[in-house]
């Protein structure tokens, strides 16, 4: 359901694996390119749709998707950066939340790009009531687009999303404006901002009409976020105008080591796990899985459920770290999980 940048995105990744895609668009120019791109195989929702994902503006996910789940079979997830209201709002065990933390600053259809996903994290937040049969259907599909799944309590997504996303777009917007302000004075400013400024500022090109209703349903993460960019902002003042070369000097070589430390993706063979986890016949077993590993830092490099020997209950087969395999069997053992670890050769 829509087919904007995500939306299109999804529906080209889906397409090019062989899906059979329906959507359902109202801008009737989006639609005609949507045609012409090959991207949709029939309009209007499938009753018989394995999978349906809602790419709508974040204030109206909600509505859309509990009408998915009550004009179709399978399961529902959506896209929004806004996590909490949405999972409050619907308990069906056929509803996961979904959030894909990748983009272009090309907008609509003109973006629609199938590898967009590939070693994006996307992040799942199931509830108390997702089942896990849709936990690993959506898990899987968007693995198979290249995408790094990782799964949140709803309300701790926003609260991360809040630092790493929201804010610094509300800052990028704030250096923009005080570098056109000040280009006023000196006309030469922005003839000059380059290099590192370009860098940083690089998101505040993005659309700026997704963003009112951003702030307004993650409002208090965003506050909360700011008040901490403000107070560090305040701090860095002090430092600087006191001269406080030691102090100067320690926060950029934190922050200089905090970056290098930044997960990457690119990781050999032979330096993965094999981790097999049946899992327990109780519900969110399986989203625990993923939960766990965001909580120990496990970076996830694959995964997909396969059929257990022992009855109709799945087993998780996840590749991590070796170096982590330990650390990840440890806390799966403590939370009554029983994993088998075997390093690939």
């Amino acid at each position: 359901m829509g087919l904007g940048l995500i939306g299109g995105s999804i529906a080209r990744a889906l397409t090019d694996r062989g899906w059979h895609v329906s959507a359902e668009e109202s801008d009737p120019a989006r639609r005609q390119q949507a045609d012409a791109l090959g991207l949709v195989a029939q309009w209007g929702l499938d009753a018989l749709a394995e999978i349906t994902f809602v790419a709508t503006p974040v204030l109206s996910i909600a509505d859309h998707a509990k009408r998915a789940l009550a004009e179709t079979h399978g399961v529902v997830t959506d896209v929004g950066s806004v996590k909490a209201a949405v999972v409050a709002a619907i308990d069906d065990p056929r509803f996961v939340g979904g959030h894909p933390m990748a983009g272009s600053e090309l907008e609509g259809l003109d973006g629609a790009d199938g590898s967009m996903f590939e070693g994006a994290v996307w992040v799942l937040t199931p509830s108390a009531t997702t089942a896990d049969t849709t936990f690993s259907l959506v898990a899987a599909v968007v693995a198979d687009f290249g995408a790094d799944v990782v799964a949140l309590p709803a309300e701790r997504h926003d609260q991360t999303v809040a630092v790493i996303s929201h804010v610094p777009h509300l800052t990028a917007a704030t250096l923009m404006g005080l570098a056109s302000e000040r280009a006023e004075e000196h006309a030469a400013l922005l003839r000059l901002a380059a290099g590192g400024f370009r860098d940083m500022t690089r998101i505040a090109s993005g659309q700026p009409n997704i963003w009112l209703d951003i702030c307004a349903e993650n409002r208090t993460a965003i506050l909360s976020a700011l008040d901490g960019l403000i107070d560090g902002l305040q701090g860095m003042r002090r430092v600087v105008d006191t001269d406080d070369r030691e102090e100067l000097l320690h926060r950029l070589a934190r922050a200089r080591e905090a970056r290098s430390n930044l997960p990457v993706r690119g990781t050999h063979p032979s330096e993965l796990a094999e981790v097999r986890i049946p899992i327990p016949d109780r519900p969110g077993a399986a989203a625990e899985v993923f939960t766990l590993a965001a909580e120990l830092g496990v970076n996830i490099d694959s995964f997909e459920v396969v059929h257990s020997v022992e009855g109709n209950r799945g087993v998780a087969v996840v590749l991590v770290d070796a170096a982590m395999a330990d650390m990840y069997r440890g806390g799966l053992i403590a939370r009554g999980y029983r994993p088998s670890v075997q390093r690939l050769s």
